[in-house]
């Protein structure tokens, strides 16, 4: 099958089928690529109406060829595209390009051509690009097998996409600005080949330095995650994914459901997996730029030096945003520095060197930058001014890039005042931003890179679990065809992984309740059970702070009046009487089960504002003790948990375990669709954390 992949990019030969003799026309424009930029392999144009064109043999049918063929790719109507394959596997082809539209961006009937399509290839254990693509290009192997105006300029870029208008779009800028590209790949309606074969493939590519991409939607989630786990330790991956509001998350019963939406299931799996994403198509330029064209930084100190105190103040308004630290020289390199600065420039970060500066200042202060242990990269500002000397300017600025193993970017604000520098910059690959905010943004994406490469694969965490009889318990659900879990049930499925619960009976009426307070022990806390009741607190199903069996009747018929009251066709069955933990921070530990990645776990600040509030965190399962560290340290409310004027700390620990259960419990049951415990009460340090109240839903597996 990697034969078949490499095909794409290094095929001896490539036929097209669909070619046409009229310019403008895709399957004109396709030939016309190969030969204009001077493909080393054999040519196959195939039309059974032509004999020749731009100096080619024409053949009628594939099956004419007399020589082996590597690649086609096929031009031909929708309805074709399925006889083109057969008689490509007769030839022996193993990997097409589909150029062809008409498939499921078309409607209902493309759709299923399109899953005929892949059936029909896999038959003939063909691979497939497209349909609905705009082709493949790869710069050092002459291929332009695309209908693409242009070919780009050789480079360490590979870039991605399921939209061939951004291909051109990328490619116009690349050579409007002379960036070069290794491969692009229209990835079309992706039927066969995804994004996931398509990094692999760049990260097996020598030539490609930087990965970057526009996807709409992943394939495979879970497969996506596992390979760019790996690929992204030694190549930087930067991905730009529309959809990125909630409008399209599905509706959810549990708190956890309405909380991750699909947006930010794809927020924490980048994360997760060290892709770092642009949020515009800006972004995936400037930050493709920046790895290109400059070394990583060894360490997170960026170094300003100004000729304008206002660039420079937004400058460091920026990396107070995006998390970047302003590094300052030490204090001989600050001394040395006024002695060569006037007195009123300032020598701390950012370095104003004042707006009659010529190239030398710029020099001393990046001299002294990258001798200093402390600075991990530099960013040369300059605004355009009487005085100012741009090119010479940007020839000590290009010199530095080219001497040091430091970062060096630039913002040199303006147009025509600053052209001539910006093509010397341009041709020493230092990229130049236009606004300061934008050179600040790339260069903190690029220690975190840094820091994502430096950190340890650490395998997830196993709780130890009666499963067997959890799979029982959801089993018989499933067969009694309920979608959730009885309140019993729930909570002795947090028993089998050692979540613990306080003391709690169901009782089926008013003086059942009364003798199951008493057995328990006053004060208690009152809960309706009702599988039409999702959210007991909204309707008035809940009770705390019962302290008398007088209490706890008023309490129950007030209960049961304000539910029938809120849910008329609800059935209820009773209420829990549950022991009342009175101390302890309310949280929320939850899961829900995303199309696109699987298992997502919640963790945040519970109780009835959950919603409201939204201090919560995220990650993909399965998760490891790192994992649920952060999840912890993300919310705001985390020193709240720490403890905060002389309160006691919170059990972490314990609320860690938690956590790593319910990953691991939807991990090893498909079946559970959703968790809510909410509230987890976290107890003092050594006293654990008790499951307070729980949800589960449940389905059969699709």
């Amino acid at each position: 099958m990697q034969d078949s992949i490499n095909n794409f990019f290094k095929p001896e030969s490539v036929a097209v089928i669909g070619s046409s003799r009229i310019p403008g026309k895709v399957g004109h424009d396709i030939v016309s690529n190969l030969v204009r930029y001077e493909f080393p392999g054999r040519i196959y144009p195939i039309n059974p109406k032509a004999d020749e064109m731009l100096g080619l043999k024409v053949y009628p049918d594939i099956l004419s060829v007399e020589s082996d063929i590597n690649l086609a790719v096929v031009v031909t109507p929708a309805k074709s595209v399925l006889s083109a394959l057969d008689d490509c596997a007769k030839k022996g082809v193993k990997s097409a390009i589909i150029i062809s539209a008409g498939f499921k961006e078309g409607g209902t009937d493309g759709a299923e051509l399109e899953i005929e399509l892949l059936k029909r290839a896999k038959e003939l254990g063909m691979r497939i690009i497209g349909p609905n693509c705009l082709g493949v290009i790869d710069t050092y192997s002459n291929l332009n097998a695309s209908f693409a105006a242009d070919m780009p300029e050789k480079g360490n870029i590979s870039f991605l996409s399921q939209s061939g208008a951004l291909c051109t779009a990328m490619l116009d800028w690349a050579l409007s600005e002379h960036v070069g590209f290794s491969k692009m790949v229209s990835l079309g309606n992706k039927c066969d080949i995804d994004e996931t074969d398509i990094l692999n493939a760049f990260a097996a590519d020598e030539k490609t330095k930087v990965i970057i991409g526009y996807i709409e939607a992943l394939s495979d989630g879970t497969r996506f995650m596992k390979a760019v786990k790996q690929i992204s330790k030694t190549k930087p991956i930067i991905i730009a994914k529309s959809g990125s509001t909630s409008v399209g998350a599905r509706a959810a019963s549990s708190h956890t459901g309405s909380l991750a939406g699909s947006n930010m299931a794809y927020d924490v799996a980048f994360w997760q997996s060290g892709i770092i994403r642009a949020n515009t198509m800006q972004e995936l330029i400037d930050y493709a730029l920046a790895f290109s064209y400059q070394p990583i930084p060894q360490n997170p100190g960026l170094l300003i030096v100004t000729n304008a105190g206002g660039p420079g103040i937004l400058a460091a308004d920026a990396a107070g945003l995006s998390g970047a630290r302003l590094s300052d020289l030490d204090s001989q390199s600050k001394e040395e520095l006024k002695s060569h600065l006037p007195p009123t420039a300032s020598v701390e970060n950012p370095i104003d060197i004042l707006g009659d500066a010529k190239a030398d200042r710029y020099d001393i202060v990046i001299e002294k930058a990258m001798k200093s242990d402390s600075v991990g990269g530099v960013l040369a500002l300059l605004t355009p001014q009487s005085v100012t000397q741009v090119e010479e300017t940007a020839k000590i600025v290009a010199a530095a890039s080219k001497t040091s193993k430091k970062p060096v970017l630039a913002s040199f604000m303006g147009k025509e005042g600053v052209a001539s520098g910006l093509r010397i910059l341009q041709k020493s690959n230092v990229p130049n931003y236009p606004y300061p905010e934008r050179a600040v943004f790339a260069f903190q994406k690029m220690y975190h890179y840094k820091s994502w490469q430096a950190s340890p694969y650490a395998p997830p965490e196993t709780i130890e679990a009666d499963d067997e009889r959890v799979s029982s318990m959801v089993s018989i659900a499933l067969e009694e065809g309920r979608n959730r879990l009885t309140h019993e049930e729930i909570y002795e499925v947090f028993s089998c992984y050692g979540i613990r619960s306080p003391k709690s009976i169901v009782a089926r009426d008013g003086n059942g309740a009364v003798s199951c307070a008493e057995m328990i022990g006053f004060p208690v806390v009152l809960k309706v059970v009702s599988q039409q009741i999702s959210h007991k607190s909204d309707v008035g199903g809940v009770r705390v702070g019962v302290r008398d069996s007088e209490g706890l009747r008023l309490a129950y018929q007030e209960m049961m009046d304000n539910c029938t009251a809120a849910v008329p066709d609800a059935f209820i069955e009773g209420v829990v009487v549950q022991e009342m933990i009175e101390r302890g921070k309310e949280l929320i530990v939850g899961g829900q089960r995303d199309p696109q990645f699987g298992p997502m776990i919640m963790f945040g600040l519970g109780g009835i504002y959950v919603e409201s509030l939204q201090d919560v965190s995220f990650r993909v399962a399965p998760l490891n003790l790192t994992d649920t560290t952060l999840m912890l340290r993300e919310i705001r409310s985390f020193p709240i948990l720490a403890g905060m004027r002389g309160e006691e700390p919170c059990d972490l620990e314990a609320i860690q375990k938690v956590i790593l259960a319910i990953s691991q419990l939807m991990e090893r049951h498909p079946e559970i669709e959703e968790i809510d415990i909410n509230p987890l009460k976290a107890l003092p340090f050594g006293k654990g954390a008790l499951a307070v109240d729980g949800r589960v839903s449940i389905g059969e597996l699709k």
